[in-house]
């Protein structure tokens, strides 16, 4: 069964989307479907150097759009449509496809549902976050803004049109529920790690690498630096804890657009010496990151974004065996048993943020339940390979 993917970006190009899109990839291989992908004319404006009309990445043949002209308003956006559309006929015609799966933002979407429904094809539409709530956390335009409403109608439009409709959690899913949109129409096919590729390297390089210091207690956050991800919180929390925890070591590993004053923050705050910032680093290097930390924290803030969407980085950690504390938004929630697989704390309240760090700084035999416990059930639950049959048998319901 051979599936047309419609992106907006892939690698080369890394980022979370990216790495997602090239696990759907594998994954369906594995599962023994033959998966293609179409990326959207915004890889070459992300990319900015030449691509070749098609790549070979992992065995599995990427085709690109090329450029277009328009800048990023409506004519730029509409010019994008048109070249997808257009590129989405020849591979129909080529390739045969038997489902068109389109991945978010909308505008891939509109493009493959009307190719889809000239060749007659059933069209799978996912979901991996709301792009105009992330808009409106960046700025880009605000929730009461016409663009937002506008953005918001075209998504569930389309949904309402897709013959169904995939979410990467239960949060988005039951917000396109409370749109309209058939319960039956919409899967969750959550975020999810492939085992092989977690593995710590051994505790010396953890130990004496250039992200721990002998003895310390280390308390990491590995992502971007995001508004939404309450970094400011975190590092608040840790100045309060350094008088009962004088070891303790926050290592921010990343970058973005709240580094600048991030460390504005901690200088003003006197915590230079026990707050580290890495910047970001090469993929190849974060296994030893992760190896460094004693704890991962997740102090995500609460809106409509981390209410609605579960983030991969917690997974990551609790694949590694690394016990986490999060925040208690919805996103977190899908993720973590609180006292099991993790610590939950309110969100955007820094004694409790302060507290569950603390908490698990104080009990080795904690962290190592909790970090067992995590892992055990990542391995249950959130693996690529789970993920690709459930596609397979989401494409044959969708066929027939």
């Amino acid at each position: 069964m051979k599936i047309l993917h419609i992106l907006d970006h892939s690698l080369p190009l890394q980022s979370g989307y990216a790495f997602r899109s090239r696990n759907i990839l594998r994954s369906q291989k594995g599962a023994g479907l033959e998966p293609v992908a179409l990326t959207s004319p915004k890889h070459e404006a992300s990319w900015k150097r030449p691509s070749p009309a098609v790549e070979r990445i992992d065995g599995i043949a990427v085709h690109r759009s090329g450029s277009v002209a328009g800048g990023n308003g409506v004519i730029g956006e509409g010019a994008v449509v048109w070249r997808l559309r257009s590129r989405i006929r020849t591979l129909i015609e080529r390739e045969r496809p038997a489902v068109i799966h389109a991945h978010s933002p909308v505008l891939n979407a509109l493009a493959a549902l009307v190719e889809a429904r000239r060749a007659r094809i059933p069209l799978v539409y996912e979901i991996r976050a709301f792009w105009e709530d992330a808009a409106a956390d960046l700025g880009t335009y605000g929730s009461s803004s016409a663009k937002y409403r506008l953005v918001r109608a075209l998504e569930t439009a389309v949904c309402r049109r897709a013959d169904r409709v995939v979410t990467i959690c239960e949060g988005l899913r039951r917000d396109l529920l409370g749109r309209g949109i058939e319960d039956a129409k919409v899967a969750v096919v959550p975020n999810a790690v492939n085992p092989s590729e977690f593995s710590l390297p051994e505790a010396s390089a953890g130990e004496n690498g250039r992200f721990r210091q002998p003895g310390a207690g280390t308390v990491a956050f590995i992502g971007s630096f995001y508004h939404y991800e309450g970094l400011d919180l975190l590092i608040e929390a840790c100045a309060r804890l350094v008088a009962r925890h004088p070891e303790l070591r926050l290592l921010l590993v990343g970058g973005g657009p709240m580094e600048a004053r991030l460390r504005v923050l901690a200088e003003r705050r006197g915590a230079t010496g026990s707050v580290v910032f890495t910047g970001r680093i090469p993929h190849a290097e974060v296994a030893q990151a992760y190896a460094a930390a004693d704890l991962l924290v997740y102090p995500r803030k609460s809106m409509r974004l981390t209410e609605l969407v579960t983030p991969l980085k917690p997974l990551e950690a609790m694949a590694l065996g690394k016990p986490v504390a999060a925040s208690g938004v919805g996103g977190h929630r899908e993720l973590i048993r609180h006292g099991e697989t993790g610590i939950l704390f309110p969100p955007d309240d820094i004694p409790g943020l302060a507290s569950a760090i603390s908490t698990l700084l104080s009990s080795k035999s904690l962290r190592e339940r909790i970090g067992r416990q995590g892992r055990d059930w990542v391995l249950r639950e959130r693996t690529w390979d789970r993920n690709g049959a459930l596609y397979r048998a989401l494409y044959s319901r969708c066929i027939s």
